[in-house]
């Protein structure tokens, strides 16, 4: 993001004038710059003589009505606060879209490192990587056992009836999103439906859990010190996390990955475990069945695909005239994948029988 961009996403004297009159503390002038990360929402540090902070806002343009919504992030931040989760520490929320034209708020700057490509873990010897990748684990069931009614968070979503509401809903995306029939999404959809566990747990959800979205500590590279992006938690049934956890772990994340310079971060030496440990561990760190866990895999990759194709509509959509036939294979790539494990599974009813 260049230095203009920068000064329309965040306009230095209005929120310099907000801070002053909001933020205890706050002493000097202001200086903001543009920091990577976020699947959506804009990511900023803003500084002055006494503080260092970050500023999330939502995307330039035209938003969605129920997208972006800078409220829920920080109330799940400002929950979890008061919990075991590593999170950053809220600072203060703006409602009033007269300072920067869209609502946003402040929290703590965290210092660490983001494991989001193999350089970031290259220095990490054997052990240290498996015993990152038991934190990673072990932070996401300490997440899972939060009481979410006793830090606040009752109201951010309806966990009854979630896995169906998932289905429905990436079903009804897949028919927006579409460029061609692709006959094993219709199946896999089809089969998820019959699948549904009779009992889920509640807990808080993440909605896109990895090493991409979690902080470690410079000192410590075993030591998670904040997990990130907050934007698509909800309530719902914990396992989606770990179904998603998983996949990236495995043969889906590497069809993900497969065009960008430098291989996953857990590719890069031996001590990261397989995705069987990866699921081991959290049965364990969380005392929860996994008994189910296929449902959640293929549903986990049944997203992915949709997530794909929604993507490279909108690519389609901005570059009519050029070939995206490459791109469009990932999709049916990931679908084959998803009736694949279908048919591998221990469930009966997703396997179609």
């Amino acid at each position: 993001m260049n230095p203009e961009q920068v000064a329309e996403a965040v306009p230095t004297e209005a929120l310099a004038a907000w801070v002053a009159a909001n933020v205890e503390g706050a002493s000097g002038p202001l200086s903001v710059s543009h920091l990577s990360g976020g699947s959506s929402n804009l990511t900023f540090r803003v500084r002055d003589d006494a503080n260092d902070w970050v500023l999330r806002r939502p995307p330039l343009g035209r938003l969605l009505a129920t997208a972006n919504d800078m409220g829920r992030e920080y109330r799940v931040q400002q929950g979890l606060g008061r919990s075991d989760v590593p999170v950053a520490t809220t600072v203060a929320m703006c409602e009033d879209t007269d300072v920067l034209g869209v609502p946003f708020y402040l929290m703590s700057f965290v210092d660490g490192v983001v494991y989001s490509e193999a350089a970031a873990v290259a220095g990490l010897d054997e052990a240290q990587s498996a015993a990152a990748a038991d934190e990673l684990i072990d932070v996401l069931a300490q997440l899972h056992a939060v009481d979410y009614d006793a830090v606040g968070l009752g109201s951010l979503g309806r966990p009854e009836g979630f896995l169906q509401r998932q289905i429905t809903r990436w079903s009804t995306q897949w028919e927006k999103s579409k460029d061609h029939e692709i006959p094993a999404i219709d199946e896999i959809a089809a089969r998820l439906e019959a699948s549904i566990p009779t009992k889920t747990d509640s807990s808080v959800v993440h909605g896109d859990y990895s090493f991409n979205n979690t902080m470690w500590s410079r000192e410590d590279p075993t030591r998670m010190v904040a997990v990130l992006d907050w934007e698509m938690s909800t309530l719902g049934d914990p396992l989606t996390d770990l179904g998603m956890v998983a996949v990236y772990w495995g043969e889906a994340g590497e069809m993900m990955w497969r065009n960008r310079a430098t291989p996953q971060p857990h590719r890069v030496n031996a001590g990261f475990p397989s995705v069987d440990g990866i699921l081991s561990r959290y049965e364990t760190s969380s005392g929860r069945s996994i008994s189910d866990i296929d449902v959640y895999r293929v549903l986990a990759v049944f997203k992915l695909a949709i997530i794909v194709e929604g993507n490279l509509a909108r690519i389609r959509a901005a570059q009519p005239d050029d070939d995206h036939s490459e791109r469009g294979a990932l999709t049916d790539e990931l679908a084959a994948l998803a009736l694949d494990m279908a048919n591998a599974s221990s469930v009966p009813s997703l396997r179609g029988s």
